[in-house]
């Protein structure tokens, strides 16, 4: 025989995995101001990193091999050119959840990276020059840049890009791919 209550815990199981799965969904379509996010190359606790070290790698950019920003992963990154340029990040809530902030409490800078690394004043997010940094989810693999022209805003962050509103992009602009509308 069964133990008693042996068909109810499968039950439990599925409805607290429903209720967490839910919960995620709406903090990735939420669209409000000041949400925080945590970037995939940092814990998920959601504090900022203590150290995360900015470096530079290369990527294909517009079918060249660029030297970009990237991420402790390895990872490219990104600028998003709607960002104010007080270096206050505007990807927020959906937006984030596509093009995770890179954020640490005290960020610093590998060889090749010449730029001044601050930390924006609400959700620790890495700011280069003035532009705060992002990842791209769709970028599997360190020397990917798959975000490079989404949308026409988002580009591959490179050592020299400079304070600016709306710098040139590391290359020609691409369309396709990204993320949609609204949210940002």
């Amino acid at each position: 025989m069964s133990e008693p209550g042996f068909l109810r815990r499968p039950r439990r199981v599925a409805a607290v995995a429903s209720v967490g799965a839910l919960l995620t969904l709406a903090a990735a379509c939420s669209s409000g101001g000041g949400s925080s996010s945590t970037s995939m190359s940092n814990p998920p606790a959601g504090a900022p990193a203590a150290g995360t070290t900015v470096a530079t790698g290369t990527a294909t950019v517009g079918g060249a091999q660029t030297t970009v920003l990237t991420a402790p992963d390895g990872h490219t990154l990104y600028f998003f050119t709607p960002d104010t340029a007080s270096g206050q990040p505007t990807c927020t809530g959906s937006c984030a959840a596509l093009w995770p902030p890179l954020t640490s409490a005290t960020p610093s800078e590998a060889s090749g990276v010449t730029g001044k690394l601050t930390v924006s004043a609400t959700g620790g997010q890495v700011v280069y020059n003035g532009h705060p940094l992002y990842e791209y989810k769709p970028d599997s693999a360190a020397g990917q840049a798959k975000g490079e022209g989404v949308m026409g805003e988002w580009h591959a962050a490179t050592p020299s890009l400079a304070a600016g509103a709306n710098p040139a992009p590391a290359s020609p602009s691409t369309s396709g791919g990204g993320y949609g509308s609204g949210g940002y």
